[in-house]
């Protein structure tokens, strides 16, 4: 099926220095495409870029399959929907602003109030219609602006940090209702975001940028089980990393040679192949004796750090390693 949007040598450039630079990248029809990374690796460019805000400096975005020319046509990026870290709401009810988009396009009055209240119902806020926007609390706005965007019914959804303002408490109750919402409409959405547990929950897909370029594109578990790269596998916090070559195979399993000892771990690739084995501290179980059957190595206690919830061992022995265990 062909993709909704396609990238095919997008660059971009801010200030003669090239800040994004993605040689392929496509989004299907119905999917929510997570873009997600560190503060400055271009993910609110790439999303403004693919929303036809700002011009590529080099190669082609494609809709439906067709290159997109440059100015882009209104009644393409009309098929287009935006949301922002500020909600930039109008003077005037809550009604007024969801009606918005929809009295731009010119449609009937009928049809106009059937859209508004079906949005406003998404995102619960149906009590605040005649309520102006100056009185709205943060995650009361940001509800509206979103409610806003879905009232189009647009093709194509891009948010950039919706939730990013809000209180955690505000933004753990509005990210299901947000999910909710998009797979009711089935909407193609993009949505930028640093955080990882907003990305988790959200995600079909997760892109993971790193100054301007795409490190891995895959599944969240995927993603975060199997990093494609060092940078991701740190990126998504996991600190123990070993690099070893695959000595042999049996059924899914490989046997690494570390530096000091071997171990097993789950690879398609082949015997001979130079690997980094990756190993999340929350994974690691510690043990006065090594339990029968079990894969493990003697290590010694050398440090302590209490976190709220988690407490950090690091470890020393054949491989440094460090480990995560519950406070509570």
């Amino acid at each position: 099926m062909t993709p909704l949007i396609a990238v095919n040598g997008l660059q971009v450039h801010a200030d003669d220095r090239l800040v994004v630079d993605v040689p392929t990248l496509e989004v299907s029809r119905g999917e929510l495409l997570v873009l997600l990374g560190p503060t400055g690796a271009g993910k609110s460019t790439l999303l403004q870029t693919l929303g036809l805000l700002r011009k590529p400096s080099a190669g082609s975005i494609h809709w439906s399959g067709t290159a997109i020319s440059w100015p882009p046509p209104l009644d393409l990026r009309r098929r287009m929907a935006m949301v922002f870290q500020d909600p930039l709401l109008f003077e005037g009810t809550v009604e007024d602003n969801v009606a918005y988009g929809l009295r731009v396009r010119g449609l009937p009055k009928t049809l106009r109030h059937l859209r508004v209240r079906d949005a406003m119902a998404l995102f619960h806020i149906e009590h605040l219609a005649h309520r102006r926007a100056s009185t709205l609390s943060g995650g009361e706005a940001q509800r509206v602006a979103l409610a806003r965007a879905l009232a189009v019914a647009p093709d194509l959804l891009l948010l950039d940090e919706p939730l990013a303002n809000l209180d955690a408490p505000i933004r753990e109750r509005l990210i299901p209702d947000l999910k909710a919402a998009l797979r009711a409409q089935n909407l193609t959405c993009i949505f930028v975001t640093h955080h990882q547990r907003e990305a988790l929950a959200l995600a079909d897909r997760i892109a993971i940028l790193n100054q301007g370029r795409l490190e891995q594109v895959d599944a969240p578990t995927t993603v975060f089980r199997r990093p494609a790269t060092p940078f991701v596998a740190r990126f998504v916090g996991i600190p123990n990393l070993w690099p070893g070559r695959i000595l042999r195979r049996e059924g899914p399993r490989v046997e690494v040679q570390l530096e000091n000892l071997r171990v097993w771990a789950e690879s398609p690739l082949p015997p001979g192949t130079d690997v980094l084995v990756s190993l999340r501290a929350d994974r690691v179980r510690l043990h006065p004796r090594l339990p029968e059957g079990a894969q493990g190595w003697e290590a010694t206690l050398a440090s302590i750090q209490d976190q709220l919830h988690t407490r950090t061992l690091h470890l020393t022995g054949p491989q440094p390693l460090w480990a995560h265990h519950p406070t509570l």
